[in-house]
């Protein structure tokens, strides 16, 4: 199974009120963004691994850094941009803000699961997905694309809503006991609890 790989750091972080790719683990004196390079998408294996953002101090070469083609879009045009550009059928796709997920979660749960021009997209009990810790077929460029227009929904549920509708997206329900996966740090006091 080829695929590539993009880690999404091109967010503000306004609510954090500093970089959140720059932030380290306890312990662990990486950057965030080098920690998820390095411990979850480089174990996988991909074809290629794209950095949606700016480029960081010390981005390894053969890391292709994408510039959004429509800019203050939200994640869904870091997606759109790898979508568009990478060689292979599957994109994995991991926000630089997910400090606990790891590279078997995506290969056990989510690439095991992927199908001919179908990929996976967690989602909890209660219906939300989380879309920034999954597969997307290659396939979902034209509905990212047209997400992206002036004036169109460009929120990730309703995307992989649609997407799920067109037959694209299988989606993966978490169990209880991975929900710490998806522990999200958007503000200083996040960053200070436990990862579980």
């Amino acid at each position: 199974m080829r695929f590539s790989a993009v880690l999404l750091a091109g967010g503000k972080s306004r609510r954090m009120g500093c970089d959140k790719a720059l932030l380290h683990l306890p312990g662990d004196p990486r950057p965030l963004w080098q920690r998820q390079l390095d411990d979850v998408l480089r174990p996988l294996q991909p074809a290629e691994i794209f950095f949606s953002g700016r480029a960081r101090p010390g981005l390894p070469a053969d890391v292709i850094l994408l510039a959004d083609e429509i800019t203050d879009c939200g994640p869904l045009a870091g997606i759109a941009a790898a979508l568009r550009v990478m060689t292979t059928p599957w994109l994995v796709v991991l926000a630089v803000d997910l400090p606990a997920m790891t590279a078997d979660f995506f290969r056990t749960r989510l690439l095991a699961r992927c199908a001919r021009n179908q990929g996976a997209v967690p989602q909890t009990t209660d219906g939300f997905f989380e879309p920034l810790a999954a597969v997307y077929p290659k396939n979902c460029l034209a509905e990212a694309e047209a997400r992206l227009r002036v004036g169109a929904d460009r929120s990730l549920q309703n995307f992989v809503r649609a997407a799920q509708s067109a037959g694209l997206i299988i989606s993966e329900r978490i169990a209880e006991v991975e929900l710490g996966l998806f522990t999200n740090w958007n503000t200083l006091a996040d960053t200070r609890a436990p990862l579980r």
